[in-house]
């Protein structure tokens, strides 16, 4: 069974780790970003009827200002982004098992008109929402300069490299041609058909956005050998 290259900054990656671990995988931890807080002014709670989640890592990293909308239903995208709001506190969460469009569908349905969105400085803005989304930036994902050393032995051994979002997807590939890769050798698992542009030797596609549905379609790779 080929190895699996875990790309996703911490401590995203060591509960995929684990995760792999447990499904009998063969993980390598070689993180492709770093994660940073970053500063903002919360505003007034009592003009949003919704918090927005789009990444666990905006729960991760918004600080003590998160208390402020406790009273809040959040709408979070996948479970993950769920399970990190149930761990600090937060009661009243509708998950969504698609991606941000259908997450604010699902908050028109719901008559939510003015939701508050905590994102990454890297996040991608849905054009024409409708309905006004006011946004903060509370974290930003950094990539790290050239390709980890850990990633290249993980390649040699023909890995297949788990891609948890598009940007992880464009990062990698670029990565990978600096370092002289051909991103057409490598095979990939990819949480959504977005994450998976490129050219790839072979990809493989979650069922839903979630870890448990991105390791089984990279288990089905693996076992290709």
């Amino acid at each position: 069974m080929n190895p699996l290259l875990v790309l996703r900054p911490e401590p995203g990656a060591a509960a995929t780790f684990a995760r792999a671990l447990a499904a009998g995988l063969n993980p390598i931890a070689a993180p492709i970003f770093t994660l940073t807080p970053i500063a903002w002014s919360p505003p007034d709670p009592a003009t949003h009827d919704a918090l927005m989640l789009t990444s666990a890592n905006a729960v991760r990293h918004a600080g003590p200002a998160l208390d402020r909308y406790r009273a809040l239903p959040v709408y979070a995208v996948g479970a993950a982004t769920a399970a990190a709001s149930i761990e600090v506190g937060f009661a009243d969460i509708r998950t969504g098992d698609s991606d941000a469009a259908a997450l604010i569908a699902s908050m028109v349905h719901d008559g939510v008109m003015r939701p508050l969105h905590l994102a990454g400085r890297e996040h991608r803005a849905l054009a024409d929402a409708p309905i006004p989304i006011e946004r903060r930036i509370v974290y930003a994902a950094d990539p790290v300069a050239v390709l980890p050393a850990a990633a290249r032995a993980a390649l040699a051994l023909g890995a297949v490299a788990l891609i948890h979002s598009p940007r992880a997807g464009e990062i990698f590939g670029t990565l990978l041609r600096e370092a002289g890769i051909d991103p057409a050798t490598i095979a990939i698992a990819a949480i959504s058909e977005a994450a998976a542009v490129g050219h790839w030797r072979e990809t493989a596609i979650a069922e839903t956005p979630d870890d448990s549905a991105l390791l089984a379609a990279a288990a089905r790779l693996c076992e290709k050998g």
